[in-house]
C-alpha cells in the first residue's frame, strides 16, 4: 500500500513572511490511528513553524521509537531528520546541536520513549539546557506493544486490560522543572488554541524547552468484558488467518476559556479534567508566578492532588543561558571551521593538558 500525500493546494494559499506556505512545512502522509492525538500536535508545530515563518532547511527533527517518534515523518518533509534509537533522542539531539548550533532542533519523544528506558538521557539533556524544543507526546501506554500501562499511567487507571495501574506516575513535568528545565508547558493535542503558542514559545526561546502534551490514544481503549474486544474476539472466533482491526474514532478536541475548567471524556469512558491558565502566553509569561521554579512546582503539585491536570506555560527563565553559553563553544557551525582552527598543532594541546594538571 502506498502513502503518498495529494499534491494539490489551493492557488492562493497564503504565504507567511518568506514566502512559504502553509505546504511547505507538511510531511508525509500520517499512518497512525485516525483520530491519533499525536496527528495534531504535528499539525500544531506545522502551524506554529509557518506562523514564525521559519526556513524549512533550518529545522532538525530528531525521534526515539514510539509512536510519537513516528510523527516526524508527517511534519516539515523538507528538514533535516533522524529517527534514532529507543530513549537515545537526547544524545543525538546533543551530538547534532554541538556540531551545529545555528540549526533549530526539535526532538519528539513519547512517555515510554523518555520516561522509561530514556529517564536518564531525559534527565542529562534537561539538566544541560540543551538549545531545543522537547516535545512528549503523551498517552499513557505503549502504543506499538499492546497498549501496556507507561510510567506516566496515573495510580488507579486502567489499562485495556482492565486491571488498574498500583504504581506512582511519573510527572514529566515535575521532573524537568527539578532537572532545571528553563520553559516548562503541558497542553492537550486537542486543544490548539493553547497548544500552537505554547510551541512558538518554545522555538523562541534559548534553551530547554519542555513541552508534555497529553495525546489520547484512540486504538487502546477497549474493555476486557466487552465482547467486540480484542481479546474476546482472537479467544471465541475462528479465521481463514490471524488478522487484526484498529477502529476509527474521532479525534477528541477541546476549546475552552482561559481560567475554566473543561470535563473532557476519552475514548474509554475515562474523564479528565484540564485546567488552562488566565491569559495568554505573553501575558502569563509577565507573571512572577511562571518566573519562579517553586511555585511552578507547587501548582502543579496542588491541581494534581484536586484531581485536575494544570495545562499552559508553566515556567520560563527569560535570562536562560543554553549548553553552549556554559561550554563556552565556537559561535558558528564546525563545519565553517578551517584546517588551522579543528588542527591547531601540539602546543595547543599540551597547552590544555597543563591547564589540568
Amino acid at each position: 500500500m502506498s502513502y503518498i500525500r495529494p499534491e494539490f493546494r489551493h492557488p492562493n494559499s497564503p504565504a507567511n513572511e518568506r514566502g512559504y506556505t502553509r505546504k511547505d512545512y507538511e510531511g508525509g502522509l500520517s499512518t497512525l490511528c485516525a483520530g491519533c492525538g499525536h496527528d495534531s500536535v504535528s499539525a500544531a508545530i506545522i502551524d506554529a513553524c509557518f506562523e514564525l515563518s521559519i526556513e524549512p532547511h533550518r529545522v532538525a527533527k530528531i525521534s526515539g521509537i514510539g509512536c510519537s517518534s513516528k510523527t516526524p515523518t508527517y511534519f516539515l518533509g523538507n528538514s533535516h531528520g533522524f529517527n534514532s534509537v529507543h530513549g537515545r533522542m537526547p544524545s543525538v539531539a546533543t551530538g547534532a546541536n554541538l556540531a551545529n548550533r545555528e540549526m533549530i532542533y526539535v526532538g519528539v519523544s513519547g512517555d515510554g520513549d523518555s520516561a522509561s528506558i530514556g529517564l536518564g538521557q531525559f534527565a542529562h539533556v534537561t539538566r544541560r539546557n540543551l538549545n531545543m524544543l522537547y516535545v512528549v507526546e503523551n498517552n499513557g501506554c505503549y502504543g506499538l506493544t499492546k497498549g501496556q500501562d507507561s510510567a506516566t499511567a496515573d495510580i488507579g487507571s486502567a489499562s485495556k486490560k482492565g486491571a488498574p495501574n498500583p504504581y506512582a506516575p511519573i510527572d514529566l513535568c515535575t521532573l524537568a522543572l527539578q532537572l532545571g528545565a528553563t520553559y516548562v508547558g503541558r497542553s492537550f493535542s486537542g486543544d490548539k488554541a493553547q497548544l500552537v503558542p505554547l510551541i512558538k514559545g518554545a522555538l523562541a526561546h534559548k534553551g530547554f524547552a519542555f513541552l508534555d502534551v497529553i495525546s489520547p490514544c484512540v486504538t487502546f481503549n477497549d474493555s476486557a468484558k466487552s465482547t467486540k474486544a480484542y481479546d474476546f474476539v482472537r479467544e471465541h472466533a475462528e479465521a481463514t488467518g490471524k488478522m487484526d482491526f484498529v477502529p476509527v474514532k474521532q479525534e477528541i478536541t477541546a476549546d475552552y476559556e482561559p481560567g475554566y475548567t473543561q470535563e473532557v471524556t476519552l475514548h474509554d469512558g475515562s474523564v479528565i479534567h484540564l485546567y488552562k491558565q488566565d491569559g495568554d502566553i505573553e501575558n502569563i509569561a509577565g507573571r512572577k508566578s511562571i518566573r519562579d521554579r517553586n511555585e511552578a512546582l507547587r501548582q502543579v503539585q496542588q491541581y494534581k492532588t484536586n484531581g485536575k491536570i494544570l495545562t499552559g506555560l508553566l515556567y520560563v527563565d527569560p535570562d536562560s543561558q543554553d549548553f553552549h553559553n556554559t561550554l563556552g563553544t565556537v559561535s558558528g557551525a564546525l563545519r565553517d571551521l578551517g584546517e588551522k582552527e579543528l588542527c591547531p598543532g601540539k602546543q595547543t594541546l599540551a597547552d590544555i593538558n597543563a591547564s589540568f594538571r
